[in-house]
């Protein structure tokens, strides 16, 4: 579903993707972590389409992607931020905020699309005409996913979508997430800098550093232990640390 070759990344004359190649299959989540600053969020929005400044191959469903993407594209591949408060308009409902991509992409019938939304995140109907303001952090990234899934995407981008909120939160929406992923049988990429969000949600993850992949590896072998780059065993030692 996602294919991503040589990927380099520029700002400027900084380098910080460099030559980042992953595939991820239909149904699949993927995991890319790594310390901040190593080039995981970067990634994510390149292939958002949220940079421009970049070179190599990345394809969505076999189409190629370029520097622009059309609207098919942005109705296919829908991203949750990390911030639920910077990303939803402060000066809008959460009706209004729901309503948005329906008109976007032309898709009717948006009375039954909004309740559903909601039910699906499991948020009361009385959520529907208030303002982000008045909802909890952990409603705010709520509203976040159903927006970014109300146009019925097959791809859902999620650049640490819950280390903006409580630890107590942080495993409602974790849970959510699985079960939406699930029943929507939705192809992602989750950027954390947390491996235990990552071994929850990802069969499969790449580590990062200084704009690199230096390795890949399964779930499973996250779980054992079993990582062959130092800088993977230095993160889960210190996984384990913050954890004891």
């Amino acid at each position: 579903m996602i294919e991503v070759e040589h990927l380099n990344v520029h700002f400027g004359s900084n380098h910080v993707v460099r030559d980042v190649s992953f595939r991820v299959a239909a149904g699949e989540t993927f995991g890319l972590v790594g310390e901040s600053g190593s080039g995981k969020s970067t990634v994510l929005r390149t292939i958002a389409g949220l940079n421009a400044g970049w070179d190599g191959r990345m394809a969505v469903a076999g189409q190629a992607l370029g520097p622009r993407r059309d609207r098919a594209f942005f109705q296919r591949v829908q991203m949750v931020f990390q911030d639920p408060y910077g990303s939803l308009h402060p000066r809008q409902t959460v009706d209004r905020i729901l309503a948005e991509p329906l008109e976007v992409h032309g898709i009717p019938d948006a009375e039954s699309r909004i309740t559903r939304a909601l039910e699906e995140v499991a948020l009361p109907r009385t959520a529907r005409f208030r303002y982000p303001h008045q909802l909890s952090g952990g409603q705010r990234q709520r509203v976040a996913i159903a927006r970014a899934l109300i146009a019925d995407p097959s791809v859902l981008l999620l650049d640490e979508p819950t280390s903006a909120l409580d630890v107590s939160v942080q495993a409602e929406v974790l849970n959510l997430l699985s079960d939406l992923r699930e029943a929507r049988q939705l192809t992602c990429i989750l950027v954390s800098h947390n491996l235990a969000v990552v071994a929850h949600l990802c069969e499969r993850l790449a580590v990062m550093q200084g704009g690199r992949i230096v390795e890949i590896l399964s779930e499973a072998e996250l779980r054992a232990g079993q990582a062959r780059h130092s800088h993977t065993q230095d993160l889960i030692a210190l996984s384990h640390e913050l954890e004891g």
